[in-house]
């Protein structure tokens, strides 16, 4: 991603390697971190060596590999965690998910503010909007900035998110896609929850899942 005023990082993190996306502002140094999945000290360096501020942490839905280093980070920066409230109850059963990938426990975060769909998150001069695309989870959101969108586990390059865990709904995700997504100019960004990035356009022309 290549705004003026923002400052764009990517780090693999946690167990699963989830894409984590920092967006800092250059006016004021305030930023976001979207999917906080682990390595937390990992995402504190980052946001160090640009001298930003973490205002929120921002997760594009609940699964464990997705939040293991948000509760590290609420205790350190004092940042809010803001995940869709369709997503909360899923926090109940973190550890219930890490057990069943016989992965260790990790600590539960806190809910600060449940986000809803067409909220606005403002970072310096930019605007983050939040997109309601439950498919892979309920509460699954992808979260727009400029041409860019964050999509989480609903729409990867060449695939899509599972639809086989609590809550997911294989119809619920390919609406999600086309008619929230696709429905995005062909130009813009992807930037998934895992892998590489890809475009709108791409997606749309040649992923096996939406071929006629």
């Amino acid at each position: 991603m290549k705004l003026p005023n923002i400052i764009f990082e990517t780090l693999p993190v946690g167990p699963l390697a989830v894409n984590c996306y920092i967006i800092g502002s250059k006016k004021d140094h305030n930023a976001v971190v979207i999917d906080a999945g682990g390595d937390h000290e990992e995402i504190l360096k980052t946001l160090k060596k640009h001298n930003l501020i973490l205002q929120f942490i921002l997760n594009t839905h609940a699964h464990f590999d997705h939040v293991g280093g948000v509760r590290p980070l609420q205790d350190l920066t004092k940042a809010k965690f803001l995940l869709h409230r369709e997503d909360c109850v899923l926090l109940d059963y973190l550890n219930d998910q890490t057990e069943a990938f016989g992965l260790p426990a990790i600590p539960i975060p806190k809910v600060d503010k449940p986000l809803v769909d067409n909220e606005v998150i403002l970072i310096g001069n930019e605007t983050i909007r939040v997109i309601h695309t439950p498919g892979h989870s309920p509460g699954s959101i992808c979260f727009l900035i400029d041409n860019v969108v964050f999509t989480g586990d609903t729409l990867f390059a060449g695939s899509i998110g599972r639809t086989d865990l609590y809550g997911g709904s294989y119809h619920e995700l390919i609406s999600s896609i086309k008619i929230r997504l696709f429905t995005l100019e062909d130009h813009f960004i992807v930037y998934p929850g895992h892998g590489t990035f890809t475009t709108i356009g791409e997606e749309k022309r040649h992923n096996p899942f939406f071929y006629d």
